[in-house]
């Protein structure tokens, strides 16, 4: 939920003309150059039109049963349950990969992103601290877990695409295998963190938000790093999305597909079932577990629990499911801003351009969500709570979209991340100029030719701006 990257429409214009020359540059070396010219505010209208679908989700979690009288998950539940929280962390990382312009980035030029991660991250943890003291029965505030995902996916962004894959799987293989072979943890303790924990008990918080609690950190990094790989991916071309499209389906699909057999055909449910005296589980609970999902992981009874695939449990299945419903949801709304013939691409566009009005500033909507369900004003049944929400965010998010642009909250973190950007930048600079040669002397780089980098004051060298 919240917009990792705050683009604007010209922030995914000059990402579009960098793949641009990056195809020409291909061309110029004997590589037919692509035909899908990059569309850049079709391709950030999808973003946000998903992280409005995401939004809308997590209304619906939040506000709707998720169960009927039987105990059987509620549709709503079985479609959103899980998943739109694990859309926000795909969304989240693709915003970094924005961020980054869609390239690893040199460690020698990495301060000034860092610090505008950094600050992010608290500006962020700070919202979501203060959102920490509204019930924690009505909902859990996800906003202190993103503030320390984004502080853990900082090393990422200097890493080769393939080593942020790589690193992606072994998380959502290994993470929640993580609480099966470290000494036992405290269960968590806090129903939402907030800044009285973070004085009193920082220790526990922190371990809370990164291994225990229902968002954890560390286990939600595998997320961040599918978004980040989608991210530096080239969006403009029909053939990537149709691919993402192929891959998210084919994920979601496998998960339960690998979940039932691994439970039903080899035995593991009745492993859990035989060791549920060791699980702090009754049957009761244990069936609501394997049922509606749990808070994040699961008993450490026995190893059969990792093949459960239930929503908030942690498990590299439930990872898996919840990251490939993700990418196919991604790739569909951005398949769907490409559509260029003009009757349909209307009719879509009433349909996106809602979505992504409310998707242009879900922090500034989340935050008001959690404050209106923990209102008096929420009083009515639960639908029409849900539907009340849903109308008024959209109209109210596309009013502000259509005059003041960006959401007042992701202002705020924008305009701190980027003064932050813009100080640990300029102290770079201060600290390069003292070191050897003035910048000022006979043999310093005193002008530089446009669309070129100077590496040593002496030898200029092509820019690599375009490559990924």
């Amino acid at each position: 939920m919240t917009q990792t990257a705050n683009l604007t429409w010209e922030d995914l214009d000059r990402a579009a003309e960098a793949n641009r020359r990056a195809a020409v540059a291909r061309g110029a070396e004997g590589a037919p150059p692509t035909r899908d010219l990059p569309v850049g505010r079709s391709r950030l209208l999808g973003v946000d039109a998903a992280r409005g679908v995401a939004l809308i989700g997590m209304i619906a979690v939040h506000s709707l049963p998720e169960s009927d009288a039987a105990g059987r998950p509620t549709w709503w539940f079985t479609a959103f349950g899980g998943r739109a929280s694990a859309l926000f962390a795909v969304l989240a990382g693709l915003g970094i990969a924005f961020l980054t312009d869609r390239r690893r980035v040199r460690p020698a030029a990495g301060s000034g992103l860092v610090a505008a991660l950094v600050v992010r991250a608290l500006a962020i943890g700070a919202i979501g601290l203060a959102l920490g003291y509204t019930d924690g029965s009505l909902a859990s505030v996800i906003l202190p877990y993103y503030a320390v995902m984004f502080v853990l996916a900082i090393p990422l962004v200097f890493l080769p695409t393939w080593l942020v894959a790589f690193t992606g799987v072994v998380v959502a293989a290994g993470a929640s295998a993580l609480l099966h072979v470290l000494p036992q943890l405290p269960e968590p303790s806090y129903d939402n963190a907030a800044f009285a924990q973070l004085v009193d008990d920082p220790v526990p918080l922190l371990t809370e938000l990164s291994l225990t609690g229902e968002f954890p950190a560390v286990t939600w990094l595998a997320y961040l790093c599918a978004g980040l790989v989608i991210g530096r991916l080239t969006l403009t071309r029909r053939r990537v999305l149709v691919g993402l499209l192929t891959a998210g389906i084919a994920l979601a699909a496998a998960a339960p597909v690998a979940s039932w057999v691994l439970l039903d055909r080899f035995g593991g449910a009745e492993q859990i079932a035989l060791t549920q005296a060791k699980s702090g589980l009754d049957a009761a609970g244990t069936a609501e577990l394997l049922t509606l999902g749990g808070d994040g992981t699961t008993p450490t009874s026995t190893w059969w629990w990792l093949a459960v695939d239930a929503p908030h449990t942690g498990t590299p299945l439930d990872l898996l499911g919840t990251t490939g419903s993700a990418i196919a949801l991604i790739a569909v709304m951005l398949l769907a801003g490409r559509v260029a013939r003009s009757l349909p691409r209307r009719v879509i566009s009433v349909l996106l351009v809602p979505l992504a009005a409310a998707g242009g500033m879900t922090l500034t909507l989340y935050t008001a969500h959690i404050v209106f369900i923990n209102s008096d004003l929420d009083s009515s049944t639960p639908v029409t709570g849900f539907l009340v929400q849903v109308v008024v965010f959209v109209v109210v998010a596309a009013a502000w979209w259509a005059t003041a642009g960006r959401g007042p909250l992701e202002g705020l973190v924008t305009a701190l991340s980027r003064g932050a950007r813009r100080l640990a930048t300029w102290n770079g600079r201060r600290s390069r100029g003292r070191v050897g040669m003035s910048m000022y002397s006979p043999g310093g780089p005193r002008g530089r030719t446009p669309g070129r980098a100077v590496t040593d004051g002496m030898t200029p060298r092509p820019s690599r701006r375009g490559a990924t």
